[in-house]
């Protein structure tokens, strides 16, 4: 095993793309590192110059103490799974497994004892004799595993292992490789698109945008303190809701204005977010996420000045909860930031919203127990302590005046 370091690592392609851009990420020895970011962010292209795949045009790339900029990938001690299986159809999954070591001309019993220990962690004892003709797609990408186990490399690098196979199963293996990692305690670098594994996966995440590395911390942190208003965005699932709105005074307090709402915030907001003081009289884009917002009807302890009106579009009843997407006079906010998150995810409304626009649609994560249905006007509570706040030009997160790029860099 052994730690993965970039230090000012760019690709930089031959039109002068800078596919990634002075990146900077120390990878523990051990730990289960996810990148993650929209297509074209320049996540595979980092995983790919680990691996040798690609040429690295600034920085170095260290696995453990050495520096593997001019090693040949064969060189590297690393092992890759792919986003395809590429399994040798004709041959046996112990024979695919076996392979990599019989080029290495490893003796025959010791080849043997891999084979069988790495088939009975993934579970594949029973299907040795198998060819992946014969096999599911999960199975399939158990034994592309099974190939980058038995190497005993210092890294795995993972290329979206999972985005062939559908969704139950995707949550099976996902829970899958993160017992084996946990198991066989080898640093891992794994790439994904999909932001739901990133957080159920990962030790510590990096959110990449346009080459550049935006900020990399825990899961749990990334969701509470987003560096900036893309993170904020990217992160959670449904996604953050975006609306502008101006930090106000009320009663000696301060309060935020989104058109016809207003929501005052407690002590306890101020608390944690001071800086928001310096934006008095100032627009900035306030986030709220969908778990933060309730029907008021049944969170009858929520004060009356801490509560939206909306009138509803759509209800999703998922079982355990119930999504209610409704619509709010408050202008939403119009940013290239929010602009190029909604540009990832395909929803042309928000890309082509104007700014004037005065009615924003809100989802919210209501209880089963609502009532609410489509065309209904209604009251919805909001816990402030978890509103988020981004300032409007720079995009950064509001908290603490020193602490503006909380969570960046390594």
């Amino acid at each position: 095993m052994a730690e993965v370091t970039f230090e000012g690592v760019s690709k930089i392609y031959p039109d002068g793309t800078r596919a990634v851009d002075s990146f900077d990420l120390e990878i523990l020895d051990g730990e289960f590192m996810v990148l993650v970011g929209p297509s074209g962010c320049g996540k595979t292209t980092a995983l790919r110059m680990v691996a040798g795949l690609e040429d690295i045009s600034e920085g170095e790339v260290k696995i453990g103490e050495r520096v593997v900029n001019q090693l040949a990938p064969r060189d590297r001690d690393i092992a890759m799974v792919f986003q395809s299986y590429a399994l040798y159809p004709h041959l046996t999954v112990y024979d695919n497994i076996a392979f990599s070591l019989r080029l290495r001309k490893t003796p025959k019993d010791e080849t043997d004892k891999r084979v069988r220990e790495a088939a009975r962690i993934l579970g594949l004892e029973q299907f040795l004799d198998r060819k992946p003709r014969a096999l599911s797609g999960g199975q399939r990408q158990r034994v592309a595993m099974g190939r980058a186990i038995v190497r005993e490399p210092r890294a795995f690098l993972m290329d979206e292992p999972l985005s062939n196979l559908d969704a139950k199963l995707r949550v099976q293996m996902r829970a899958e490789i993160s017992g084996i990692q946990r198991d066989l305690k080898i640093t891992t670098i794994y790439v994904t698109h999909d932001q739901v594994e990133a957080m159920t996966m990962g030790d510590r995440v990096a959110v990449m945008r346009k080459g550049e590395l935006q900020q990399v911390a825990s899961p749990q942190e990334l969701y509470d303190n987003p560096v900036n208003l893309f993170v904020g965005g990217f992160i959670g699932s449904p996604a953050m809701n975006m609306l502008e709105a101006t930090v106000e005074r009320s009663n000696g307090g301060l309060a935020l204005r989104a058109g016809e709402q207003s929501i005052p915030l407690g002590d306890e907001v101020l608390k944690d977010r001071p800086a928001l003081k310096g934006y008095e009289g100032r627009q900035i884009v306030l986030g709220i996420r969908p778990e933060d917002l309730e029907d008021a009807a049944i969170n009858t302890d929520s004060p009356a000045e801490r509560r939206v009106r909306g009138r509803v579009d759509l209800r999703e009843a998922l079982g355990s909860e119930i999504m209610v997407h409704f619509t709010i006079e408050a202008p939403p906010a119009v940013t290239d930031d929010v602009r190029e998150l909604a540009r990832d995810v395909g929803d042309e409304s928000v890309v082509e919203a104007k700014a004037e626009a005065s009615h924003t649609t809100v989802v919210g994560r209501f209880s089963p127990r609502t009532e609410v249905r489509p065309g209904d006007v209604i009251e919805v509570a909001v816990d402030t302590r978890s509103l988020h706040f981004f300032d409007r030009d720079t995009g950064m997160g509001i908290y603490k005046e020193q602490d503006s790029t909380k969570g960046a860099g390594k």
